[in-house]
Formats: C-alpha cells, structure tokens, sequence
C-alpha cells in the first residue's frame, strides 16, 4: 500500500528533483520541465506548480532561500531544498520505483462495459485507436531517435523508452481484441444477450 504522503501531487516530486540540482525559483522550475520534456509525464500549469511550490514550503520540504528584486522583473522567490524534502524525495522515489501502483487508466473502465457498443462498431473504434498509437509510437521514435543523436544518455531517455514500450504493449493487445470481437461465434452471442437493446 502506498504510503500517505503530505504533499502527494506528482509534480511534488519533479519539483523535489530539480531542486536537489540547484535551488531556483517556481518560473525556472517550469522553465526547466519543458525543456526536459517532463510536462509530457507531469501534466501542470503554471498556477499548479505555484500550489505544489506553497504546499511543499508548507510541508518544511523546500524553503525560501532569497527573493530577488529586479526593477526588469516581477520579484521571484528563490526557494532551496531541505534535509527534509530530500529524505521525502528518496523515499517516495524508491517507493515508486520498487512497488506497482493501481492506476485507472481511462482505456481499462471503457474495457470493461465493452459490450454496450456493437461488436463492428467497437472493431471500428479499435482500429481508429490502432491507428492514434502508431502515431504516437513513432513519434516516441522519433524523439528518442533525435535525443540520441544529440547525445542525450539513455538514461535520460527511459521515460520515453517506457512510454514506447507501453504503446507497443497496448498495440499489440488491441490487435489481437480486433481479430477476437471480429470473431463469429463472439459477434452471435452478443446477438443473442445484447442484440435486442435500444
């Protein structure tokens, strides 16, 4: 079972990380996630980075280091991390990295009430997914393929190799639930139990 954590939002923990680098302010802490290509795992806005920034100062985990003033700019807190929020970083790092989490994905509820929608139908409606993760796979590809060439280490490249390795995962699932729903004896008993609905 997970552990209750006093800050719990994700990008908790990417703040966390970029700080235990070099103590900065919330708009370079954005800054530096779309650089990294993070907000691709770490969906955020700026507004939630600011909460997440509060609730971790909050939580004794970072600290306000310095607020420069500049008459250029809007003053910026420059905050740092603490002994503390470096021990909730590894913690919930190791956690994460060692013990599989229960997710919802979106794909996994529509799985499961499959049979409201008819079995040509949802060959279709696969096909069309089919079709959108390919994309998506080959633009994974391609971003790998373009960050090796510049040199990136592949450490720095597992997220994107993961999230390859899922879509091709769910291709190859899909294809195979096509050619099963598209089977005959299959598309004559969701005749016979569901057929008749409205």
């Amino acid at each position: 079972m997970a552990k209750r954590r006093k800050v719990s939002n994700p990008l908790a923990l990417a703040v966390l990380a970029w700080l235990t680098w070099e103590p900065m302010h919330p708009y370079e802490l954005g800054r530096r996630l779309q650089e990294s290509d993070q907000d691709r795992s770490i969906p955020y806005n700026r507004g939630s980075l600011y909460m997440v920034v509060k609730q971790l100062a909050k939580a004794g985990f970072i600290v306000e280091q310095q607020t420069v003033r500049d008459t250029q700019r809007p003053e910026r807190t420059i905050y740092a991390i603490t002994p503390q929020g470096r021990a909730e970083l590894h913690d919930w790092m190791r956690e994460l990295v060692a013990r599989p989490q229960e997710e919802y994905p979106l794909f996994g509820v529509a799985l499961s009430l499959l049979v409201v929608l008819r079995p040509e139908e949802t060959v279709e409606l696969l096909g069309q997914r089919l079709e959108a993760l390919s994309a998506q796979a080959e633009e994974t590809r391609a971003r790998i393929r373009g960050a090796t060439e510049q040199g990136v280490a592949w450490v720095f490249l597992v997220e994107e190799q993961y999230r390859l390795a899922l879509l091709e995962a769910e291709m190859r699932f899909v294809t195979e639930l096509r050619r099963d729903l598209a089977r005959p004896d299959y598309v004559r008993q969701w005749e016979e139990r569901f057929g008749s609905r409205p």
